[in-house]
Parts: C-alpha cells; structure tokens; sequence
C-alpha cells in the first residue's frame, strides 16, 4: 500500500543509504532466532503516556540486563522542537559544557535466553508524524519485524494495594492477548504512539499495545509495579526471557514507601473506597451481575474523596517544608 509522498533527502535517501551498510537488510543481526521466526519490535516515547514513568523504567529495566547496539538513528531535526523541551547543558563558571543532545533510535538487544529483539525508544516527535511512520514503516519492513508493541502508562483511579491493571489495543481483535478490565469508548488526544499503531495496521502489520493503570495519586513518581506489569504482558506475548527480579524488589520497596504515606496522610477510606470500586470492576468483568452494587461508592464519591486526600497530602507537604 502507498505509504505517501516522500521527498528527496528525506526518509528514503536515509534508508537507502542504511541499507548499505554491514548488517542491515541481511538478517544478519538477527542470529539466535530459529528459522521461519521473525523479531518483535518493542517502542515507547518519553512525553506522554508515560504515567508513574512506566515505560521508560520497564525500557531502562532491559537496557540495564543487555546494553544493545544502535541499528538506527532518527534526525530529531526533522521531529523535535528543541525550544519546547529545551535539552540540559552545563554551565561551568565561564563554559558551556555537557550538552544532553536528545536522541530518538532503533536498538538492537536480546534476551535473558540470546534471542534478539528491536527497541525503539526516545522524545516524542513534536513534528512531522506521519513522516516518522513512514520511517518506522521502512524499518519494520527492512528488519522483518513480526510484531510492533508499544507501552503506555495512564494515570486511572485504582489502588497500588491491587494488582497493575493492563488494558490491551491491537489493530486486530485476534491479536489481542487479554480481556480488559476497563471497557468504554472514549475520545483522548492522539499521540504518535496511537497513529503509529493505526499506520502499521493500515499498511498490514501487526501491531498492538499495553497500557498500565498507574494509581492517579502516583502518577507522578516512579512506579514499578506498573512497568513489571507492561514487560510481563510483553513475555507473554512475545515469547522473550526478561529476569524481572531487580524491577520487582524496586516495586516491594515502592509499595511499602506509598503504604507508609497513605498510613501518614489518613488516606485509609480513600484507599479502601478505590479497593471496592476496583474489585467491582473485576468481578463486572467476569460475572453479568453482581450483588449489592448499591453499597459501593460511586465514581464521583470516589473523586472527591481522591481530590481531599490530595489537598490534605499538599497541606502536610508544604507544612513540612515551611
């Protein structure tokens, strides 16, 4: 299928121009798979869809097990405005030194049993979609790549004392891998995560996503149950190897620091009223009814009861601060 216009010294010239180089287009990187089996290619964005930083602990989590090897870099020029996320440099007494230069690629890596698989993580482009699809297009098609899975983390109002909640989107029905707990049709804001996936599918891959429900009370710290929740969605799946022992002692230590919070802020009724509206939802799930509906709190009781705990955790902060 078209994939539109391209121009010049843009994606095509770059691509032809990796395609000579040793190891692309051979399947040469990909020794280790057995014959007929083609890689995953995993993504996620830093920028959005990134709550309780989800994504990029579970990305860092396989970086840190198998460093990789870069198979292609992105030209942020033509994606990135620099002046909307300004990158860090150093001021040091009379120079500049130790520029942070964002970077967008595609990494090679491989598993806890040798099997390689792409990575290709970085900022959200700011511009250009649809021509990054198409690039991303080119190196699904270039690599031979089986299957496109992206990670995403929302902030949602459920209980860290629950397991991660993971809501699953694919361009087919069939290749998705789980029934959702959260059922509904809804209008958000595109990211290039979503348009990525609807391209892929438009031009005849297979993609599909997990999304973690990161609780909404910390969304805006680290989180590693949820990115435990995303890599083990992404084995099952796939069929890959991770050894999540580190991530998950980092989620015991995680956990017990919010219990210790939730303990100090008198967030007890708010955490039990999330447990009940949470365990509803399971058992809707599964059962076509479910008794005593009428005693549980209703979204909006929940909401303000969230929104008062959080004043009272602002109060305490700042008061401890002062």
């Amino acid at each position: 299928m078209p994939c539109g216009r391209r121009t010049l010294g843009g994606v095509v010239v770059r691509n032809w121009i990796a395609r000579l180089r040793p190891g692309h287009g051979d399947g040469g990187i990909f020794d280790g798979l057995p014959d007929g089996v083609r890689p995953t290619m995993i993504y996620a964005f830093d920028g959005f869809l990134n709550a309780g930083s989800a994504p990029r602990l579970a990305l860092e989590h396989l970086e840190s097990r198998d460093e990789g090897e870069v198979v292609h870099t992105f030209d942020l020029d033509d994606y990135y405005d620099y002046r909307a996320r300004r990158p860090p440099v150093v001021f040091d007494r009379d120079r500049y030194s130790d520029y942070e230069q964002p970077s967008l690629e595609l990494r090679l890596h491989r598993d806890d049993h040798g099997a390689p698989y792409l990575v290709l993580t970085g900022p959200e482009p700011d511009f250009r979609w649809e021509q990054f699809t198409e690039e991303v297009h080119e190196l699904v098609e270039e690599h031979g790549v089986e299957l496109v899975v992206g990670l995403g983390a929302v902030p949602m109002g459920v209980p860290h004392t629950r397991p991660s909640v993971v809501t699953n989107h694919a361009v087919r029905r069939d290749l998705l891998d789980r029934k959702n707990l959260f059922r509904a049709q809804v209008v958000l804001p595109a990211s290039i995560q979503s348009v990525l996936e609807i391209r892929l599918g438009e031009w005849g891959h297979d993609a599909l996503g997990y999304v973690a429900h990161v609780p909404q009370y910390v969304a805006q710290v680290e989180y590693p149950s949820a990115s435990v929740a995303l890599l083990e969605a992404v084995a099952h799946r796939t069929g890959l190897q991770f050894d999540l022992e580190e991530l998950r002692l980092q989620q015991a230590e995680t956990v017990a620091d919010i219990h210790k919070q939730v303990e100090e802020q008198d967030g007890g009724e708010v955490l039990a009223g999330l447990e009940r509206q949470y365990d509803q939802m399971n058992r809707s799930a599964t059962e076509p009814l479910v008794a005593d509906e009428s005693e549980l709190p209703t979204p909006e009781e929940i909401g303000e009861q969230f929104e008062q705990f959080l004043a009272q955790l602002d109060e305490r902060e700042s008061g401890t601060s002062d």
